[in-house]
């Protein structure tokens, strides 16, 4: 198997592959080996050299010999260590894997490397201190979104066909939509998170992957799903649940651009979103202009719970982080968090019930929430400003959500969210739109996506800097 062939595969067409015999999974790996270390070469997508070997993993799973990769955000995998994007932490070696992992080695993914993550896994821009920039597949001079940026980049390049991914505000969607991949943040629950990230972040963050096809997603998601069990877990869920590709019948379809924040949106950004619901409509659906009412200073109360109980891994720590070595909104957040008290946390709770009930009772109207991803083009390197002393952790997060206004809301909800690459701008820069359903309709998400996917196909367009290339 050739470079330029292996980048033309997503997973499921690997899988195939390797099951009827036409390559062995071992030569896939070597081809995948090969395609990541050309794409990291260009693009800086990577927190370690590849792992040689290959992590463990079924030989018979549901995506055995899929090459894959791992985010540095926490404890994933046994005996590999993590960094958080951080100069002040030093490689610490998790202990065990997380649940997600034993389900990702059963499913037989081929895990090879360790992706680029901004520092504490806080911004919408990979470029941290510790690894330098990621950059975008599209155009180099431009970022890959955040925090599951290294994997955006890797996967976006054609070096793996998807990648592990989590979500603490938009990680999985503002990537996806940054580099035009498909990026689902499941349903509260849906997914087991890691002790380290979904339990102390208040259940608002979410963990999955990042891939190039719906149906990687689809299979994917039915090879992990199910609630978390730690030591009792011992065989896969059950499978084909969400890749049977049935269409959705009429489904009742709301379409807004009007961010709850009131920030302005690029033209061309919500163009795609409107031009979505436009398809919608042809292929069936009646549409509406509408969005859900909610209180915007609800949703930055509950996303600042979220950072203090980030913070708060840290403080808890037996060996606090060197404050020198951190960079300055890490070290803002660290400061809130000393300070943070238990009213204030209770205040935040109220204010997440708030907006999960107001956003559930739209979906009692509506099947499905079309949006915009990001509210902006790609942004250039150095748009979002971690390391900038004059932030406040409150302003950081004012410029975050200047950028994508649209994504934390169903983080605080709970609700499914998937980032679709339907449009393109005048430039040739990916555009996502993101598609929100009631909760727990993955496969209402999945029946949409793939028709749109179809309907609006987006595998022709292929990045400036892409393995298909060589």
């Amino acid at each position: 198997m050739k470079l330029h062939e292996y980048a033309r595969y997503d997973a499921v067409g690997l899988r195939d592959l390797i099951r009827a015999g036409e390559v062995t999974a071992g030569e896939v790996e070597a081809v995948a080996r090969e395609a990541i270390a050309i794409a990291n070469a260009e693009l800086n997508g990577l927190a370690l050299p590849p792992f040689s070997p290959a992590l463990h993993h079924a030989a018979d799973g549901q995506l055995a010999g899929v090459p894959f990769l791992i985010k540095d955000h926490g404890p994933v995998a046994e005996g590999v260590p993590f960094f958080l994007g951080s100069r002040a932490i030093p490689g610490i070696l998790a202990q065990r894997d997380t649940d997600l992992m034993a389900r990702f080695r059963a499913a037989g993914l081929v895990t090879l490397g360790l992706t680029a993550v901004p520092e504490l896994v806080l911004s919408f821009a990979t470029e941290s201190l510790r690894y330098g920039p990621t950059h975008n597949p599209w155009d180099r001079n431009r970022g890959v979104g955040g925090s599951s940026g290294g994997a955006a980049a890797m996967i976006a390049a054609g070096a793996v066909p998807l990648a592990h991914a989590s979500d603490g505000a938009g990680s999985i969607r503002v990537p996806a939509s940054c580099c035009g991949l498909v990026g689902l943040k499941p349903s509260r629950g849906r997914v087991p998170c890691g002790p380290d990230l979904g339990e102390p972040m208040l259940g608002m963050a979410y963990e999955f992957a990042l891939t190039r096809t719906v149906r990687d997603a689809a299979h994917l998601l039915d090879a992990v799903q199910g609630p978390g069990i730690g030591d009792k877990y011992t065989a896969p869920p059950p499978r084909g649940r969400y890749a049977d590709e049935r269409e959705p019948g009429p489904l009742r379809v709301a379409v807004t651009t009007e961010p709850w924040s009131g920030t302005s949106v690029d033209g061309e950004v919500a163009q795609a979103a409107i031009q979505t619901g436009r398809m919608m409509e042809r292929l069936g659906h009646p549409v509406m202009a509408d969005r859900p009412e909610l209180s915007w200073n609800d949703v930055l109360a509950s996303c600042v719970a979220e950072g203090v109980a980030i913070a708060s891994m840290l403080l808890r720590a037996p060996r606090q982080p060197d404050p020198a070595q951190l960079e300055a909104v890490s070290r803002e957040l660290l400061s809130l968090a000393s300070e943070y008290t238990a009213l204030d946390m209770m205040n935040a709770f109220d204010a997440q019930n708030r907006v999960t009930r107001s956003v559930a009772s739209f979906f009692t109207r509506y099947d499905l929430l079309i949006t915009p991803t990001l509210g902006r083009l790609p942004a250039p390197h150095g748009t979002l400003r971690y390391n900038d002393p004059s932030h406040t952790f409150t302003t950081w997060l004012d410029s975050m959500f200047d950028y994508s206004p649209f994504t934390m809301v169903f983080n605080v909800s709970g609700h499914p969210a998937i980032s679709l690459p339907l449009g393109h701008s005048a430039t040739g820069l990916p555009i996502g739109v993101q598609l929100i359903a009631p909760y727990g309709r993955e496969d209402l998400l999945f029946q949409t996506a793939t028709q749109l996917e179809h309907a609006m196909p987006w595998d022709h367009r292929v990045p400036g800097f892409s393995i298909r290339n060589h």
